[in-house]
Protein backbone atom coordinates (compact mmCIF):
# COMPACT_ATOMS: atom_id res chain seq x y z
CA UNK A 1 0.00 0.00 0.00
CA UNK A 2 1.27 3.93 -0.83
CA UNK A 3 1.54 5.03 2.62
CA UNK A 4 0.59 8.73 1.25
CA UNK A 5 -2.52 7.87 -0.60
CA UNK A 6 -3.52 4.74 1.07
CA UNK A 7 -3.84 3.60 -2.42
CA UNK A 8 -3.11 -0.48 -2.25
CA UNK A 9 -0.84 -1.52 -4.75
CA UNK A 10 -3.48 -3.68 -6.60
CA UNK A 11 -5.02 -0.30 -7.99
CA UNK A 12 -1.73 1.06 -9.69
CA UNK A 13 -2.08 2.85 -13.09
CA UNK A 14 -0.14 1.53 -15.96
CA UNK A 15 0.35 4.11 -18.74
CA UNK A 16 1.33 2.50 -22.51
CA UNK A 17 2.20 4.41 -25.51
CA UNK A 18 5.13 4.47 -27.51
CA UNK A 19 5.95 8.52 -27.27
CA UNK A 20 7.80 9.30 -24.01
CA UNK A 21 6.75 12.74 -24.24
CA UNK A 22 3.03 12.00 -24.08
CA UNK A 23 3.78 9.70 -21.20
CA UNK A 24 5.40 12.23 -19.32
CA UNK A 25 2.22 14.47 -19.65
CA UNK A 26 -0.22 12.10 -18.69
CA UNK A 27 2.04 10.99 -15.60
CA UNK A 28 2.43 14.67 -14.45
CA UNK A 29 -1.29 14.90 -14.96
CA UNK A 30 -2.14 12.07 -13.23
CA UNK A 31 0.19 13.67 -9.95
CA UNK A 32 -1.48 16.99 -10.30
CA UNK A 33 -4.80 15.29 -9.57
CA UNK A 34 -3.53 13.21 -6.27
CA UNK A 35 -3.61 10.08 -8.45
CA UNK A 36 -0.08 8.95 -7.54
CA UNK A 37 0.27 5.33 -8.27
CA UNK A 38 1.45 5.80 -11.75
CA UNK A 39 4.05 3.74 -13.71
CA UNK A 40 4.54 4.24 -17.39
CA UNK A 41 5.97 1.85 -19.97
CA UNK A 42 7.14 2.66 -23.59
CA UNK A 43 7.31 -0.78 -25.12
CA UNK A 44 4.29 -2.60 -25.86
CA UNK A 45 6.62 -5.65 -26.00
CA UNK A 46 7.20 -5.66 -22.33
CA UNK A 47 3.72 -5.10 -21.37
CA UNK A 48 2.81 -8.44 -21.52
CA UNK A 49 5.45 -9.28 -18.79
CA UNK A 50 4.60 -6.41 -16.80
CA UNK A 51 0.99 -7.40 -16.05
CA UNK A 52 2.01 -11.36 -15.39
CA UNK A 53 4.00 -9.41 -12.43
CA UNK A 54 0.64 -8.12 -11.16
CA UNK A 55 -0.45 -5.66 -9.11
CA UNK A 56 -1.86 -3.25 -11.90
CA UNK A 57 -5.64 -2.19 -11.61
CA UNK A 58 -6.32 0.23 -14.85
CA UNK A 59 -4.34 -0.12 -17.80
CA UNK A 60 -4.43 2.98 -20.21
CA UNK A 61 -3.20 1.75 -23.44
CA UNK A 62 -2.07 3.44 -26.96
CA UNK A 63 -4.32 2.22 -29.89
CA UNK A 64 -1.27 2.61 -32.75
CA UNK A 65 2.04 1.27 -31.42
CA UNK A 66 4.89 -0.29 -33.09
CA UNK A 67 5.89 -3.80 -32.64
CA UNK A 68 2.49 -4.74 -31.16
CA UNK A 69 -0.48 -2.97 -31.80
CA UNK A 70 -3.04 -2.06 -29.38
CA UNK A 71 -5.44 -3.69 -31.61
CA UNK A 72 -3.02 -6.81 -30.99
CA UNK A 73 -2.91 -7.07 -27.20
CA UNK A 74 -6.23 -6.09 -26.11
CA UNK A 75 -8.06 -9.37 -27.21
CA UNK A 76 -5.09 -10.69 -25.03
CA UNK A 77 -5.16 -8.79 -22.23
CA UNK A 78 -8.96 -9.21 -21.80
CA UNK A 79 -8.73 -13.02 -21.77
CA UNK A 80 -5.95 -13.53 -19.74
CA UNK A 81 -6.84 -10.06 -17.29
CA UNK A 82 -10.40 -10.15 -17.29
CA UNK A 83 -10.49 -8.08 -14.00
CA UNK A 84 -8.20 -4.96 -15.30
CA UNK A 85 -10.12 -2.39 -17.57
CA UNK A 86 -8.67 -1.34 -20.11
CA UNK A 87 -9.06 2.38 -21.59
CA UNK A 88 -7.78 3.06 -25.04
CA UNK A 89 -5.97 6.37 -25.93
CA UNK A 90 -5.38 7.11 -29.93
CA UNK A 91 -5.70 10.28 -31.59
CA UNK A 92 -7.99 8.28 -34.07
CA UNK A 93 -11.59 9.51 -33.29
CA UNK A 94 -12.99 7.58 -36.29
CA UNK A 95 -16.62 5.67 -34.76
CA UNK A 96 -15.61 2.08 -35.94
CA UNK A 97 -12.96 2.02 -34.32
CA UNK A 98 -14.01 2.71 -31.29
CA UNK A 99 -17.06 0.02 -31.55
CA UNK A 100 -14.81 -1.79 -32.06
CA UNK A 101 -12.54 -1.40 -29.37
CA UNK A 102 -15.58 -1.72 -26.86
CA UNK A 103 -16.48 -4.69 -28.90
CA UNK A 104 -13.15 -6.65 -28.23
CA UNK A 105 -13.30 -5.68 -24.47
CA UNK A 106 -12.22 -2.62 -24.00
CA UNK A 107 -13.74 -0.61 -20.62
CA UNK A 108 -13.64 2.63 -21.92
CA UNK A 109 -11.67 5.11 -25.49
CA UNK A 110 -10.49 8.64 -24.81
CA UNK A 111 -8.93 10.64 -28.07
CA UNK A 112 -5.91 12.49 -27.86
CA UNK A 113 -5.17 15.37 -27.61
CA UNK A 114 -6.37 13.97 -23.28
CA UNK A 115 -9.05 15.95 -22.46
CA UNK A 116 -8.21 15.70 -18.07
CA UNK A 117 -11.69 15.62 -16.87
CA UNK A 118 -12.57 12.99 -19.26
CA UNK A 119 -9.59 10.99 -18.10
CA UNK A 120 -10.30 11.35 -14.33
CA UNK A 121 -14.10 10.65 -14.46
CA UNK A 122 -13.28 7.42 -16.87
CA UNK A 123 -10.31 6.18 -14.21
CA UNK A 124 -12.94 6.94 -11.21
CA UNK A 125 -15.39 4.65 -13.09
CA UNK A 126 -12.42 2.20 -14.05
CA UNK A 127 -11.75 2.21 -9.94
CA UNK A 128 -15.01 1.44 -9.07
CA UNK A 129 -15.04 -1.96 -11.26
CA UNK A 130 -11.88 -3.12 -10.83
CA UNK A 131 -13.13 -2.78 -6.51
CA UNK A 132 -15.70 -4.62 -7.77
CA UNK A 133 -14.15 -7.40 -9.42
CA UNK A 134 -11.96 -7.61 -6.73
CA UNK A 135 -14.89 -8.43 -4.04
CA UNK A 136 -16.40 -10.59 -6.39
CA UNK A 137 -13.03 -12.43 -6.90
CA UNK A 138 -12.82 -12.71 -3.00
CA UNK A 139 -16.31 -13.58 -2.45
CA UNK A 140 -16.26 -16.45 -4.52
CA UNK A 141 -13.01 -17.20 -2.87
CA UNK A 142 -15.00 -16.91 0.36
CA UNK A 143 -17.85 -18.84 -1.03
CA UNK A 144 -16.56 -21.26 -2.00
CA UNK A 145 -13.98 -22.54 0.97
CA UNK A 146 -15.44 -22.72 4.71
CA UNK A 147 -17.84 -20.69 6.38
CA UNK A 148 -16.61 -17.44 8.72
CA UNK A 149 -13.55 -17.56 10.44
CA UNK A 150 -14.48 -15.09 12.75
CA UNK A 151 -17.88 -15.19 13.74
CA UNK A 152 -18.11 -13.51 16.82
CA UNK A 153 -17.24 -10.48 14.88
CA UNK A 154 -20.27 -10.39 13.77
CA UNK A 155 -22.49 -10.76 17.11
CA UNK A 156 -24.40 -7.53 17.36
CA UNK A 157 -25.93 -8.59 13.73
CA UNK A 158 -28.72 -11.07 13.73
CA UNK A 159 -29.00 -12.08 10.53
CA UNK A 160 -29.28 -15.94 8.42
CA UNK A 161 -29.46 -14.34 4.93
CA UNK A 162 -26.97 -15.42 2.90
CA UNK A 163 -26.63 -11.94 1.42
CA UNK A 164 -25.99 -10.97 4.67
CA UNK A 165 -23.61 -13.80 5.30
CA UNK A 166 -21.65 -13.07 1.98
CA UNK A 167 -20.73 -9.17 3.23
CA UNK A 168 -19.86 -10.69 6.28
CA UNK A 169 -17.13 -13.15 4.22
CA UNK A 170 -16.11 -9.56 2.27
CA UNK A 171 -15.56 -7.78 5.60
CA UNK A 172 -13.14 -10.65 6.82
CA UNK A 173 -11.56 -10.21 3.73
CA UNK A 174 -11.13 -6.65 4.31
CA UNK A 175 -8.96 -7.26 7.56
CA UNK A 176 -5.52 -6.70 6.41
CA UNK A 177 -6.78 -3.51 4.74
CA UNK A 178 -6.96 -0.02 6.34
CA UNK A 179 -8.03 1.74 3.31
CA UNK A 180 -11.33 4.09 3.76
CA UNK A 181 -14.56 1.67 3.82
CA UNK A 182 -17.80 3.64 2.27
CA UNK A 183 -21.37 2.08 3.87
CA UNK A 184 -24.69 2.31 1.71
CA UNK A 185 -28.18 1.47 2.56
CA UNK A 186 -31.73 2.99 3.29
CA UNK A 187 -31.86 4.57 7.09
CA UNK A 188 -32.10 1.85 9.86
CA UNK A 189 -30.16 -1.09 8.24
CA UNK A 190 -27.46 -1.18 10.75
CA UNK A 191 -24.90 1.29 8.96
CA UNK A 192 -23.32 1.42 12.69
CA UNK A 193 -23.39 -1.83 13.55
CA UNK A 194 -21.21 -2.86 10.11
CA UNK A 195 -19.14 -0.57 10.70
CA UNK A 196 -18.08 -1.51 14.27
CA UNK A 197 -17.74 -5.28 12.78
CA UNK A 198 -15.22 -3.70 10.03
CA UNK A 199 -13.28 -1.75 13.26
CA UNK A 200 -13.52 -5.40 14.97
CA UNK A 201 -12.21 -6.94 11.83
CA UNK A 202 -8.95 -4.78 10.92
CA UNK A 203 -7.35 -5.06 15.09
CA UNK A 204 -6.40 -1.70 14.85
CA UNK A 205 -5.73 -0.92 19.17
CA UNK A 206 -7.93 2.83 19.14
CA UNK A 207 -11.03 3.85 19.94
CA UNK A 208 -14.31 3.23 17.40
CA UNK A 209 -15.25 7.08 17.64
CA UNK A 210 -18.44 7.66 15.69
CA UNK A 211 -19.81 11.24 14.00
CA UNK A 212 -23.04 11.58 12.52
CA UNK A 213 -22.31 14.64 10.24
CA UNK A 214 -26.15 15.40 9.30
CA UNK A 215 -27.44 19.03 10.39
CA UNK A 216 -23.21 20.11 11.31
CA UNK A 217 -22.40 23.04 9.31
CA UNK A 218 -18.91 22.94 7.84
CA UNK A 219 -17.72 25.48 10.69
CA UNK A 220 -19.15 22.79 13.52
CA UNK A 221 -18.24 19.68 11.73
CA UNK A 222 -14.84 21.20 11.22
CA UNK A 223 -14.52 22.25 15.23
CA UNK A 224 -15.70 18.45 16.20
CA UNK A 225 -13.77 16.72 13.63
CA UNK A 226 -9.97 18.60 13.58
CA UNK A 227 -10.75 20.40 16.93
CA UNK A 228 -9.43 24.13 17.54
CA UNK A 229 -6.86 26.50 19.23
CA UNK A 230 -7.73 28.46 22.61
CA UNK A 231 -9.10 31.64 21.64
CA UNK A 232 -8.97 30.45 17.79
CA UNK A 233 -12.72 32.35 17.67
CA UNK A 234 -15.25 33.77 19.87
CA UNK A 235 -16.44 31.32 22.60
CA UNK A 236 -13.73 29.00 22.17
CA UNK A 237 -12.29 29.60 25.62
CA UNK A 238 -10.48 26.35 25.78
CA UNK A 239 -8.49 24.05 23.90
CA UNK A 240 -10.75 21.22 21.75
CA UNK A 241 -8.91 17.99 20.66
CA UNK A 242 -11.08 16.83 17.97
CA UNK A 243 -12.61 13.43 16.95
CA UNK A 244 -9.79 12.64 14.44
CA UNK A 245 -7.19 13.01 17.69
CA UNK A 246 -9.35 11.00 19.46
CA UNK A 247 -9.76 8.25 16.90
CA UNK A 248 -5.95 8.33 16.30
CA UNK A 249 -4.77 4.46 15.90
CA UNK A 250 -8.39 3.43 15.77
CA UNK A 251 -11.48 4.11 13.40
CA UNK A 252 -13.45 7.64 12.64
CA UNK A 253 -16.91 6.74 11.45
CA UNK A 254 -18.69 9.84 9.87
CA UNK A 255 -22.88 8.54 9.02
CA UNK A 256 -24.82 10.56 6.58
CA UNK A 257 -21.80 11.69 4.79
CA UNK A 258 -23.70 12.81 2.14
CA UNK A 259 -25.10 15.38 3.90
CA UNK A 260 -21.58 17.02 3.95
CA UNK A 261 -20.60 20.28 3.16
CA UNK A 262 -18.44 21.46 0.16
CA UNK A 263 -15.70 23.19 2.62
CA UNK A 264 -15.61 19.85 4.87
CA UNK A 265 -15.36 17.80 1.93
CA UNK A 266 -12.09 19.41 0.65
CA UNK A 267 -10.53 19.10 4.14
CA UNK A 268 -11.75 15.94 4.19
CA UNK A 269 -10.28 14.61 0.71
CA UNK A 270 -6.85 16.70 2.65
CA UNK A 271 -7.00 14.07 5.17
CA UNK A 272 -7.38 11.10 3.51
CA UNK A 273 -5.10 12.04 0.54
CA UNK A 274 -2.19 13.31 2.67
CA UNK A 275 -3.44 12.03 6.07
CA UNK A 276 -2.56 15.64 7.83
CA UNK A 277 -4.80 18.21 9.25
CA UNK A 278 -4.90 21.35 10.89
CA UNK A 279 -7.18 22.63 14.23
CA UNK A 280 -9.18 25.80 13.42
CA UNK A 281 -6.36 28.47 14.80
CA UNK A 282 -2.95 26.53 14.22
CA UNK A 283 -0.69 26.31 11.60
CA UNK A 284 1.02 23.59 13.38
CA UNK A 285 0.21 20.27 10.74
CA UNK A 286 -1.10 17.03 12.65
CA UNK A 287 -0.40 13.88 11.23
CA UNK A 288 -2.88 11.44 11.64
CA UNK A 289 -3.16 7.16 11.01
CA UNK A 290 -7.44 7.23 12.03
CA UNK A 291 -8.91 4.76 9.67
CA UNK A 292 -12.03 6.33 8.32
CA UNK A 293 -15.27 4.56 6.97
CA UNK A 294 -17.80 6.71 5.93
CA UNK A 295 -21.84 5.87 5.84
CA UNK A 296 -24.66 6.68 3.67
CA UNK A 297 -28.80 6.29 2.98
CA UNK A 298 -28.03 8.89 0.17
CA UNK A 299 -27.77 7.81 -3.92
CA UNK A 300 -24.19 8.86 -4.60
CA UNK A 301 -25.50 8.88 -8.47
CA UNK A 302 -27.72 11.47 -7.91
CA UNK A 303 -25.17 13.45 -5.57
CA UNK A 304 -22.55 12.87 -8.02
CA UNK A 305 -24.37 13.91 -11.05
CA UNK A 306 -25.70 17.03 -9.60
CA UNK A 307 -22.64 18.18 -7.80
CA UNK A 308 -23.52 18.22 -4.65
CA UNK A 309 -20.57 15.69 -3.61
CA UNK A 310 -16.93 15.55 -4.87
CA UNK A 311 -15.87 12.73 -7.32
CA UNK A 312 -12.41 12.85 -6.29
CA UNK A 313 -13.77 12.05 -2.06
CA UNK A 314 -16.30 9.41 -3.38
CA UNK A 315 -13.57 7.50 -5.14
CA UNK A 316 -11.20 7.67 -2.38
CA UNK A 317 -14.13 6.83 0.42
CA UNK A 318 -14.85 3.82 -1.58
CA UNK A 319 -12.32 2.10 -1.81
CA UNK A 320 -14.42 -0.63 0.10
CA UNK A 321 -17.89 -0.30 -0.47
CA UNK A 322 -20.46 -2.38 1.32
CA UNK A 323 -24.19 -2.06 -0.04
CA UNK A 324 -26.33 -3.24 3.11
CA UNK A 325 -29.97 -4.73 1.56
CA UNK A 326 -32.76 -3.42 3.18
CA UNK A 327 -35.13 -5.73 5.22
CA UNK A 328 -37.65 -6.07 2.82
CA UNK A 329 -35.11 -8.23 0.95
CA UNK A 330 -33.99 -10.42 2.81
CA UNK A 331 -37.73 -11.40 4.44
CA UNK A 332 -36.22 -14.82 5.82
CA UNK A 333 -34.71 -12.55 8.98
CA UNK A 334 -37.73 -10.88 9.86
CA UNK A 335 -39.00 -13.61 12.13
CA UNK A 336 -35.76 -14.63 13.48
CA UNK A 337 -36.14 -10.09 14.42
CA UNK A 338 -39.25 -10.52 15.42
CA UNK A 339 -38.85 -13.19 18.16
CA UNK A 340 -34.79 -11.47 19.19
CA UNK A 341 -36.67 -7.68 19.68
CA UNK A 342 -40.21 -9.46 22.06
CA UNK A 343 -37.79 -11.25 24.38
CA UNK A 344 -35.31 -8.13 24.16
CA UNK A 345 -37.56 -5.68 25.14
CA UNK A 346 -39.27 -8.26 27.57
CA UNK A 347 -36.04 -9.09 29.29
CA UNK A 348 -35.19 -5.21 29.46
CA UNK A 349 -38.26 -4.38 30.75
CA UNK A 350 -38.79 -7.59 33.56
CA UNK A 351 -42.20 -8.59 31.84
CA UNK A 352 -42.90 -11.86 31.01
CA UNK A 353 -42.53 -12.67 27.36
CA UNK A 354 -45.38 -12.35 25.49
CA UNK A 355 -47.15 -14.79 22.35
CA UNK A 356 -48.21 -13.17 19.01
CA UNK A 357 -50.97 -14.53 17.30
CA UNK A 358 -50.73 -15.32 13.73
CA UNK A 359 -52.27 -12.90 12.27
CA UNK A 360 -50.00 -9.91 13.83
CA UNK A 361 -47.15 -12.48 12.64
CA UNK A 362 -48.83 -12.74 9.29
CA UNK A 363 -48.86 -9.11 8.96
CA UNK A 364 -45.88 -8.26 10.45
CA UNK A 365 -43.39 -10.79 8.07
CA UNK A 366 -45.09 -9.32 4.97
CA UNK A 367 -45.00 -5.72 6.22
CA UNK A 368 -42.39 -4.16 3.83
CA UNK A 369 -40.58 -2.25 6.68
CA UNK A 370 -39.13 1.37 4.99
CA UNK A 371 -37.58 2.09 8.20
CA UNK A 372 -35.93 -1.32 8.32
CA UNK A 373 -34.65 -3.17 11.14
CA UNK A 374 -34.96 0.30 13.45
CA UNK A 375 -38.84 0.46 12.55
CA UNK A 376 -38.89 -3.24 13.51
CA UNK A 377 -37.37 -2.73 16.72
CA UNK A 378 -39.22 0.36 17.10
CA UNK A 379 -42.68 -1.39 16.45
CA UNK A 380 -42.02 -4.83 18.70
CA UNK A 381 -40.61 -1.84 21.68
CA UNK A 382 -44.33 -0.56 21.55
CA UNK A 383 -46.11 -3.27 21.12
CA UNK A 384 -44.74 -5.52 24.56
CA UNK A 385 -44.09 -2.55 26.55
CA UNK A 386 -47.64 -1.60 25.90
CA UNK A 387 -49.00 -5.22 26.20
CA UNK A 388 -51.48 -5.73 29.03
CA UNK A 389 -50.40 -9.19 29.69
CA UNK A 390 -51.96 -10.53 26.76
CA UNK A 391 -50.89 -12.02 23.38
CA UNK A 392 -49.63 -9.41 20.79
CA UNK A 393 -52.34 -8.94 18.26
CA UNK A 394 -52.22 -6.20 15.43
CA UNK A 395 -53.73 -3.17 17.34
CA UNK A 396 -50.31 -3.32 19.55
CA UNK A 397 -48.65 -2.49 16.47
CA UNK A 398 -49.19 1.00 15.58
CA UNK A 399 -49.62 2.20 11.94
CA UNK A 400 -49.90 -1.67 10.69
CA UNK A 401 -53.29 -2.88 9.55
CA UNK A 402 -55.68 0.21 10.22
CA UNK A 403 -58.73 -0.52 8.07
CA UNK A 404 -60.94 1.78 6.41
CA UNK A 405 -64.17 2.54 8.42
CA UNK A 406 -66.18 2.04 5.65
CA UNK A 407 -65.01 -1.64 5.35
CA UNK A 408 -65.60 -4.69 7.17
CA UNK A 409 -62.24 -6.10 6.00
CA UNK A 410 -58.58 -4.96 6.19
CA UNK A 411 -55.76 -5.31 3.59
CA UNK A 412 -52.08 -5.30 3.75
CA UNK A 413 -50.11 -5.66 0.53
CA UNK A 414 -46.62 -6.33 -0.04
CA UNK A 415 -44.55 -5.92 -2.93
CA UNK A 416 -41.16 -7.19 -3.28
CA UNK A 417 -40.17 -9.72 -5.99
CA UNK A 418 -43.53 -11.33 -6.00
CA UNK A 419 -47.23 -10.05 -5.46
CA UNK A 420 -48.91 -11.09 -2.48
CA UNK A 421 -52.21 -10.31 -0.26
CA UNK A 422 -52.83 -10.70 3.39
CA UNK A 423 -56.41 -10.04 4.63
CA UNK A 424 -58.08 -9.70 7.63
CA UNK A 425 -62.25 -10.09 7.56
CA UNK A 426 -64.39 -9.11 10.71
CA UNK A 427 -66.52 -12.40 9.44
CA UNK A 428 -65.92 -15.16 6.71
CA UNK A 429 -66.07 -13.10 2.82
CA UNK A 430 -68.17 -14.39 0.63
CA UNK A 431 -66.67 -14.62 -3.41
CA UNK A 432 -68.14 -11.19 -4.11
CA UNK A 433 -66.53 -9.10 -1.25
CA UNK A 434 -62.95 -10.66 -2.35
CA UNK A 435 -63.91 -9.96 -6.60
CA UNK A 436 -64.35 -6.70 -5.61
CA UNK A 437 -61.04 -6.29 -3.24
CA UNK A 438 -59.55 -7.95 -6.25
CA UNK A 439 -60.97 -5.25 -8.74
CA UNK A 440 -60.07 -2.39 -6.48
CA UNK A 441 -56.54 -3.17 -5.74
CA UNK A 442 -56.31 -3.64 -9.88
CA UNK A 443 -57.49 -0.40 -10.47
CA UNK A 444 -55.31 1.08 -8.06
CA UNK A 445 -52.11 -0.42 -9.28
CA UNK A 446 -52.86 0.69 -12.86
CA UNK A 447 -53.96 3.93 -11.89
CA UNK A 448 -57.45 3.66 -13.00
CA UNK A 449 -56.21 2.41 -16.78
CA UNK A 450 -59.48 0.34 -17.44
CA UNK A 451 -57.78 -1.65 -20.25
CA UNK A 452 -54.32 -2.36 -18.15
CA UNK A 453 -56.92 -3.57 -15.50
CA UNK A 454 -58.89 -5.85 -17.65
CA UNK A 455 -55.74 -7.34 -18.85
CA UNK A 456 -54.58 -7.29 -15.08
CA UNK A 457 -57.61 -9.35 -13.66
CA UNK A 458 -57.59 -11.65 -16.77
CA UNK A 459 -60.95 -10.46 -17.96
CA UNK A 460 -62.42 -8.51 -21.34
CA UNK A 461 -62.56 -5.01 -20.84
CA UNK A 462 -66.76 -5.30 -20.88
CA UNK A 463 -66.96 -7.65 -18.48
CA UNK A 464 -64.50 -5.39 -16.37
CA UNK A 465 -67.31 -2.79 -17.14
CA UNK A 466 -70.13 -4.81 -16.12
CA UNK A 467 -68.55 -5.42 -13.16
CA UNK A 468 -67.86 -2.23 -12.55
CA UNK A 469 -71.15 -1.12 -12.84
CA UNK A 470 -72.65 -4.54 -10.17
CA UNK A 471 -70.24 -2.99 -7.99
CA UNK A 472 -71.39 0.38 -7.99
CA UNK A 473 -67.79 1.33 -9.24
CA UNK A 474 -66.36 4.37 -11.51
CA UNK A 475 -63.05 2.96 -12.52
CA UNK A 476 -61.12 5.84 -10.77
CA UNK A 477 -61.71 5.03 -6.81
CA UNK A 478 -58.90 4.60 -4.02
CA UNK A 479 -58.35 1.32 -2.75
CA UNK A 480 -60.28 1.00 0.40
CA UNK A 481 -58.87 -0.80 3.61
CA UNK A 482 -55.31 -0.08 2.11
Amino acid sequence: MDLETGIVHENKILVVDDDVDFLKEVHLTLISNDIRDVETLNSSMELLDKLEQGGIGVLLMDWIMPDITGAELLPVIVQRYPHIPVIIMTAVSDLQTVVGCIKQGAFDYITKPIDVDRLLSSLGKAYKINELANQNRRLKEYLMGDSLHRPELFAEILTNNPRMQALFKIIESMAGSYNPVLITGETGVGKELFARAIHRASGLKGEFVPLNVAGLDDMMLDDTLFGHKKGAFTGAHEFREGLIAKAQGGTIFLDEIGDMGSESQVKLLRLLQEREYYRIGSDALIKSDARIIAASNRDFDILLGQGRFRSDLYHRLACHHIQIPPLRERRDDIPLLIEHFIQKTSRDFGRPVPAITKDARNILEGYDYPGNVRELMNLMHHAVTSNKGTALVLDDFMGLGQSDDSSSWNLRIVRDRHFKMQMSYNTFPTITTVEKMLVEEALRMTSGNKSLTAELLGISRPTLNKKLVQMGLTGTEPLAGA
